[in-house]
C-alpha cells in the first residue's frame, strides 16, 4: 500500500473521530442548578386599630362589666359605629355597668346603640320607637306548654262563652284578636336562664302599638281565656321567607272585616270572599 493512501485512510480516521466527538458533546446537556426561594413575596401591610369586643359573650339584659377589653382590628374592617381605643381610650370604664340590650358574641365588636346605661328603665329602653309594653297573665296551658319565650313571636287568641238564652244554650267563641306580636319579657325575665329552654311563668309580656294596647286591654275584660299561640320565626321576623306572605294576610283580613251595628251591638265580621 502506498505512503499516499495510509495517510487518507488516517486523515479519514481522524476526521470520523472527531465528528463523534462533536456529536456527543453536542447531545449531552448540561445539569441545570436548582432554583431556591429564599423569601416569600411582599405582601402589603395590614394597619390594625384597637377595637372595644367583649371577652365573653353577653346574654341580653346582663352587664357589660368585666367582659368589655380592646382587640386588633383591620382598619379597612372598621365601621362608623365601633368604638376606638385611639377616639375613646377610657371606653372601658366609662361603659362599666351599661346593660346589653341585645346579646353579645365573644370577641364581638360593641356598639353604644347596643347598649343602655343602668340608671335607665330596661324595658322602655328595648321598645321599639312607637310601640307599647302590655302584660297578659298565661299559664303552661295558655301559653305552648311554657315553650314561648322572650323575644318569640305569638297569636294572642281570644276564647269566650256567650249564652244564646237564659244560660240554656251556650256557645263558645274563638278568635284570633292579634297576630304576631313580640314577647319582651316573660315574668321578669327577658332571657333563658342557666340554659333552661322552657320557662313557665305567670305573666307575658307583650310588645304593641297603641291601638293594638287598647284591644289587649279590651279582650282581658271580655275573654274567659287568652291563649298564646306560638309562630314560627319563618313568617314572624321582617326578612324571614313567609314575612311577606304573613303581611298579605293582615291586609286581606282588614279589608273582608265589616262592622255591623244592630240592636246597639257593634260586632266586626270578617268574610270568607
Amino acid at each position: 500500500m502506498s505512503l499516499a493512501r495510509i495517510a487518507v485512510i488516517g486523515v479519514a480516521s481522524v476526521a470520523a473521530i472527531g465528528a463523534g466527538l462533536l456529536a456527543m458533546s453536542l447531545s449531552r446537556t448540561e445539569p441545570q442548578e436548582p432554583v431556591i426561594i429564599s423569601a416569600a413575596p411582599a405582601q402589603p401591610p395590614i394597619r390594625l386599630v384597637e377595637v372595644l369586643v367583649t371577652k365573653d359573650p353577653v346574654p341580653m339584659g346582663d352587664t357589660v362589666t368585666g367582659t368589655l377589653g380592646w382587640q386588633k382590628w383591620p382598619e379597612d374592617g372598621i365601621g362608623p359605629d365601633l368604638i376606638l381605643k385611639s377616639a375613646k381610650p377610657n371606653a372601658v370604664n366609662d361603659l362599666s355597668g351599661a346593660i346589653a340590650r341585645q346579646s353579645f358574641f365573644a370577641g364581638e365588636p360593641v356598639r353604644e346603640s347596643k347598649l343602655i346605661q343602668a340608671d335607665r328603665g330596661f324595658l322602655s329602653a328595648i321598645l321599639d320607637e312607637g310601640k307599647r309594653a302590655v302584660a297578659v297573665r298565661i299559664s303552661a296551658e295558655t301559653a305552648a306548654g311554657g315553650f314561648v319565650l322572650p323575644n318569640d313571636h305569638v297569636d294572642v287568641i281570644m276564647t269566650r262563652r256567650a249564652d244564646d238564652g237564659g244560660g240554656q244554650n251556650q256557645r263558645i267563641s274563638t278568635e284570633t284578636v292579634l297576630r304576631n306580636l313580640r314577647v319582651l319579657a316573660i315574668d321578669q325575665s327577658v332571657q333563658e336562664q342557666d340554659g333552661q329552654k322552657v320557662v313557665v311563668g305567670q305573666t307575658a309580656t307583650l310588645e304593641v302599638d297603641p291601638s293594638q294596647a287598647e284591644a289587649l286591654t279590651a279582650a282581658q275584660q271580655i275573654a274567659d281565656r287568652l291563649v298564646l299561640s306560638l309562630r314560627s320565626l319563618a313568617d314572624s321576623v321582617p326578612g324571614s321567607p313567609g314575612y311577606a306572605r304573613f303581611l298579605l294576610e293582615q291586609e286581606k283580613a282588614q279589608r273582608n272585616k265589616i262592622r255591623v251595628v244592630r240592636y246597639g251591638r257593634i260586632d266586626d265580621v270578617t268574610t270568607t270572599q
